[in-house]
């Protein structure tokens, strides 16, 4: 789209320019004509070339300069608005691509940003309708429809070849048809099943390094008019950044779905090596939400503290189950897990929370002795979840406390053991009711 671009830029200064040489040249002829008045007046007519010019007086030459002046005048005010014209349609155009192109980039929800290419299109070229098709095979499947009865073809498929979208997405080609009726491309056999009549069509394709994902097909302009070859080429440049920004949605969608099944599959590898606590860390994570809903903490933020929460002890998987019990083995799984998790770029940003969360509030913790605010937030929220949790979970305790015996202990361990702001929110929002199973 970047040749489309420079073509579309290049139009707009050549048609500049030849506004402002025919401007020039008005201006020179009323010039030269205005001249050769005057010497005709001051010296009679030099030259045969110059008999058409009246014998006048200086009044009449005056007169005729101050008519020559206001319609060039005009002529120039007329001339400049259209050039301005110009420059702000081309500045408005470029202005709302980028707003655009910038709008499709910041969105990661596949299904979001499909609506908004739809909707982008339908906006910029002002059609009655338009669907968006991703290639799956051989066949196009209707991801998005907008207009007449759409509910009929979402989800459905046409072969890649066949009806002017399967030609667009076969060559990788736009379609620009003024007339469906005379195109035999157009396949009826869709508007029959709709009800719906298309007169006209924009197709072009979804490219992504060189190779077709899916096609943008616009119908019937409003007002009856065919589609121009600048609505080809703006919505060919949309087109471009849609593929782009899907291409990057589905790896964020795939990297999303990696995530969640790896991280279900060490919670059951946790299990399986430790299974005397068996659903800790699910209920480590859940307690630590509380505590992120009492700070008000963002979406992003809470997202990693629970899945910090998760994994806090995947260290172990490291350890030799029958020496988990072993101090000197225990307390190496922080810094096990720090190792395992930091490579992993998904896992990356939460690592210290989980090399942390053995710290004590005072400095006496493990493994690095810090204290205090030095200790990363989460790190201090996790210390406190799995504290409680091992209080009142019968297989962490030979004599398990009760609900209200943990909360108290928190509250004395508060300032020395676990940070004493973090324990009042836990102790204010906890509720006997957030204990599971």
């Amino acid at each position: 789209m970047a040749e489309d671009d420079q073509k579309s830029k290049k139009r707009a200064i050549q048609e500049i320019t030849k506004k402002i040489r025919l401007s020039l040249l008005i201006v020179a002829f009323v010039i030269i004509i205005l001249f050769a008045v005057v010497l005709n007046h001051l010296f009679g007519s030099p030259s045969t070339s110059l008999f058409f010019l009246p014998d006048i007086s200086v009044t009449m030459i005056m007169g005729i300069a101050l008519i020559l002046s206001v319609i060039g005048l005009g002529y120039l005010v007329r001339m400049s608005n259209q050039v301005l014209r110009i420059i702000h349609d081309y500045s408005s155009r470029i202005e709302k691509i980028l707003s655009i192109t910038k709008d499709l980039r910041e969105e990661i929800y596949g299904d979001i940003l499909l609506e908004k290419i739809m909707d982008y299109a339908l906006s910029i070229t002002h059609s009655e309708a338009g669907s968006l098709l991703l290639l799956d095979g051989d066949a196009l499947t209707f991801k998005v429809v907008k207009g007449g009865k759409a509910e009929q073809l979402t989800g459905t498929s046409v072969e890649k070849g066949k009806g002017v979208t399967g030609w667009v997405a076969a060559t990788g080609k736009p379609a620009r048809i003024a007339n469906v009726a005379q195109d035999e491309r157009f396949n009826p056999n869709i508007d029959s099943m709709t009800g719906f009549e298309t007169k006209s069509i924009l197709c072009v394709p979804l490219i992504t390094r060189s190779t077709v994902i899916g096609v943008l097909e616009l119908l019937n302009r409003s007002g009856g008019f065919a589609y121009r070859e600048r609505d080809e080429e703006i919505i060919a440049y949309l087109a471009e950044q849609a593929a782009i920004s899907i291409a990057k949605t589905k790896f964020v969608e795939d990297q999303k779905n990696y995530e969640i099944h790896l991280t279900e599959m060490l919670l059951e590898a946790i299990d399986f090596q430790i299974p005397e606590k068996k659903g800790h860390s699910r209920r480590v994570a859940r307690y630590s939400n509380i505590i992120a809903k009492g700070l008000h903490m963002s979406e992003g933020e809470r997202k990693r503290l629970y899945l910090a929460s998760l994994l806090h002890d995947v260290g172990f998987l490291k350890i030799n189950s029958d020496e988990n019990f072993k101090k000197e083995e225990y307390s190496r799984h922080p810094a096990v897990g720090y190792e395992m998790i930091k490579p992993i770029n998904f896992y990356a940003d939460i690592a210290p929370f989980i090399l942390y969360h053995h710290e004590r509030y005072d400095g006496y913790g493990y493994p690095s002795k810090l204290s205090g605010e030095a200790i990363p937030l989460e790190a201090r929220i996790i210390a406190i979840a799995e504290a409680f949790d091992a209080m009142i979970s019968l297989t962490s305790y030979r004599v398990p406390v009760n609900f209200h015996e943990a909360v108290d202990e928190l509250r004395r361990k508060a300032g020395t053991q676990f940070d004493q702001e973090l324990v009042e929110i836990f102790a204010t929002n906890i509720e006997p009711q957030h204990i599971k199973a």
